[in-house]
C-alpha cells in the first residue's frame, strides 16, 4: 500500500517533465503537425485528424511501457 504514493508521485513528475519538453519542444518538433496528418478545411469548417501523430505517440508509450514491465 505504501507504494500508491510513491507510483503516483513518480507519474505527476514524468508528466510533467513530458509537458514541459511538449510545450518547449512543440517550437522545434512539429509534434501534431506531421506528414500524414490529415486537415481538411471548407469554408469556416475546419476538420484535423492527427493520424500519424496518434501511431507515433502509440508506438512510443507502447516501448515504454513495454520496458517498463520488463523491469518489473
Amino acid at each position: 500500500m505504501a507504494e500508491i504514493p510513491r507510483w503516483l508521485m513518480i507519474t505527476g513528475v514524468v508528466l510533467i517533465v513530458i509537458g514541459l519538453i511538449w510545450q518547449v519542444g512543440g517550437r522545434f518538433l512539429p509534434i501534431g503537425r506531421l506528414p500524414g496528418d490529415i486537415l481538411f478545411k471548407s469554408g469556416s469548417t475546419t476538420i484535423y485528424f492527427p493520424i500519424v501523430t496518434c501511431i507515433i505517440l502509440s508506438v512510443v508509450l507502447s516501448l515504454i511501457f513495454f520496458i517498463m514491465g520488463r523491469f518489473r
